[in-house]
């Protein structure tokens, strides 16, 4: 299978190697010293307390890389409609373009540039991050997929493609309710990235303290109540299971908002929680929690504010 993979970042990267060690040919469209430095030593991944460095295809033109089977569309939320316009030649008659962002308005803002038949929902659960240029490493004890058609069913595109992340490794699952599963990594998300960023902590301590722990559960139900006002059949508990699943991570957990914030880089809060307010003002749900993410955070959203 020819895959490739936009927005080489940690997730892109990481799931990219993946499956590059299962025999698949993986080509990377990235750019900046990223870039330069998998040209010429090769993108390292480190895993697991192991480490190895592949020679992958890479450039920053998309008609260098040719027309592929599946397209792995992982880059921040802001370059969406930027990259999707940039990754037009990996896109053929019969190619899969399955979006693995953290928001829920991917699908609907690449459909009209790459095409709504060729674009599929997808979910990453991985914590992988750009150690430096050409060195990426995942951070987290898990590295799952799960990728389903937007209007639901099964297809072979996506049962061939779940097959294939299995053989490779990957914890994967083909969904028949995309939607369901892009809201429940959301309403994590929302919370994880919202909480560590804004009290610029890791997950261990704010589950240890009552006070930030409470703020963290209000993160999940407001967006779980936002969603199941979406018409998303979202539990009423979500908030809670959100919760539990964070209880079980590693205390050293966080958000890559936290360190985009802590680069002095641009954050996807305007997506995240910013999105979350957004839609509780269209369906009259209060979201303080949300809000006070969004207010703390506004003048971070393109890098630190200038005097």
């Amino acid at each position: 299978m020819k895959i490739a993979v936009v927005g080489a970042g940690g997730v892109g990267a990481s799931f990219g190697a993946m499956l590059a060690q299962a025999g698949h040919e993986v080509a990377l469209l990235a750019r900046g010293a990223h870039l330069e430095a998998i040209r010429a030593s090769g993108l390292t991944v480190e895993r697991a307390g192991s480490q190895a460095t592949l020679k992958l295809a890479a450039s920053d033109k998309a008609a260098d890389l040719g027309v592929a089977d599946v397209v792995l569309f992982a880059v921040k939320l802001w370059s969406t409609e930027e990259a999707g316009e940039a990754a037009r030649p990996l896109v053929g008659p019969d190619t899969m373009v399955l979006v693995l962002q953290n928001g829920v308005d991917g699908l609907a803002r690449l459909s009209p540039i790459l095409g709504s038949d060729r674009v599929v929902g997808g979910v990453a659960q991985i914590s992988a991050v750009i150690a430096s240029p050409g060195h990426v490493v995942h951070r987290s004890p898990f590295a799952r997929v799960i990728a389903g058609e937007p209007a639901g069913g099964m297809s072979e595109r996506v049962r061939t493609f779940i097959e294939a992340c299995s053989a490779a490794g990957l914890e994967a699952r083909a969904s028949e309710n995309i939607q369901v599963d892009l809201w429940t990594k959301f309403v994590f998300i929302v919370g994880l990235s919202g909480a560590t960023a804004l009290l610029r902590s890791p997950v261990g301590p704010i589950r240890e303290d009552d006070e930030t722990k409470g703020f963290l559960l209000r993160l999940f139900e407001e967006t779980t109540a936002v969603g199941r006002a979406e018409g998303i059949d979202l539990p009423a508990d979500q908030g809670t299971r959100a919760l539990a699943f964070a209880g079980d991570l590693p205390a050293n957990m966080r958000a890559s908002m936290l360190d985009d914030l802590e680069r002095g880089g641009r954050i996807e809060m305007p997506w995240l929680s910013g999105h979350v307010v957004a839609l509780g003002m269209r369906h009259g749900i209060d979201t303080p929690a949300n809000r006070t993410v969004r207010l703390a955070l506004k003048l971070h959203a393109d890098g630190p504010p200038k005097a």
